[in-house]
């Protein structure tokens, strides 16, 4: 008599979309639950201009992570495309976390919040609304949790799952990773079942050059956040793989007024050095190869109107 034979796990696979008002630590929280750098991380809001998909992997299920850009009131053409990049990867999502700075929201209700924690906390109202009209339900994540009073934290999340758009409410630090298993495990629920669309051992859909293009930024503003408003951006020009198993690659650095270009340069260049240093030595870790890396700066004030760099982060020009 023959052993019945134990049926094969079920696997499931979709989208999880991260959205929120811009530092509310959604690529923390991508990088997190992928367990590697997929996303750039700075002090600086507004970051992230293009869906990064970050892939995790919980039990049978895989769990395709669309980092979206910061959604806030948008001014500028570069404004309104990142915004609508980030209700695009929402609305295609087979499940969609709104990420809240608890800490910042608390802060914006008394009288020591900043003027930051006043724009994150309308941002938020802003979403809220968006989301009370699509009718669409989604998961609330209270993020930067450490050291908050948990009679403060239950308050804030009884206050904001009473607007109706929520499903349920996680508490979760994503930089320390308290509580973001039990967010990674509801989201593999939610996935629908069907086979894995991509490879196990992949963690990341973004094009290499695309990848560069953003750990070179994250560099320029880490050193120069202060002096440089968000007036810069970096493409890669050239991505060439040599015979040797090593990646030559060229970028431009551009800013939009003549004054910026000292700043990237520095001192005898020692910024620009410092800059290429740091992303070539990330990008030699990330690629698991040498990388020789090439940086120019450029003046271009009109940078922010080329379609190019649009189509790089795969942002809609006409938006």
């Amino acid at each position: 008599m023959t052993e019945p034979r134990a049926e094969a796990p079920t696997q499931r696979a979709g989208f999880a979309a991260i959205i929120g008002a811009p530092n509310a630590g959604k690529s923390t929280l991508v990088n997190r639950l992928t367990g590697t750098k997929v996303s750039i991380v700075t002090q600086k809001v507004q970051t992230t201009r293009f869906p990064v998909r970050g892939i995790a992997i919980y039990g049978d299920a895989q769990i395709v992570l669309v980092d979206t850009p910061g959604i806030f009131s948008p001014r500028r053409r570069l404004d309104r495309a990142m915004v609508a990049s980030a209700w695009g990867g929402a609305d295609e999502a087979d499940a969609v976390v709104h990420l809240v700075d608890a800490a910042s929201h608390i802060a914006a209700q008394g009288k020591d919040g900043s003027a930051a924690d006043r724009r994150s906390a309308e941002d938020t109202e802003m979403i809220i609304s968006a989301l009370k009209e699509s009718g669409k339900k989604v998961i609330l994540a209270l993020n930067k949790i450490d050291g908050m009073r948990r009679d403060t934290l239950l308050a804030l999340s009884q206050e904001l799952f009473e607007t109706g758009v929520y499903s349920e409410v996680f508490m979760i630090s994503a930089l320390s990773g308290d509580g973001v298993d039990d967010l990674g495990r509801r989201l593999a629920e939610a996935m629908p079942e069907g086979p894995w669309l991509y490879p196990e051992d992949q963690s990341a859909d973004v094009p290499l050059r695309v990848l560069a293009a953003e750990i070179t930024r994250e560099k320029v503003y880490l050193r120069v956040h202060e002096e440089l408003p968000y007036s810069a951006a970096v493409e890669t020009t050239a991505f060439e793989e040599r015979p040797d198993g090593s990646a030559r690659i060229e970028q431009t650095i551009y800013v939009e007024r003549e004054s910026q270009r000292p700043i990237v340069l520095g001192k005898g260049g020692q910024t620009l050095k410092w800059i290429g240093q740091k992303s070539r030595e990330e990008l030699t870790e990330l690629f698991d190869r040498p990388v020789h890396l090439f940086l120019t700066v450029k003046v271009d004030p009109k940078w922010q109107d080329s379609r190019a760099l649009y189509a790089q982060f795969g942002l809609e020009y006409d938006v």
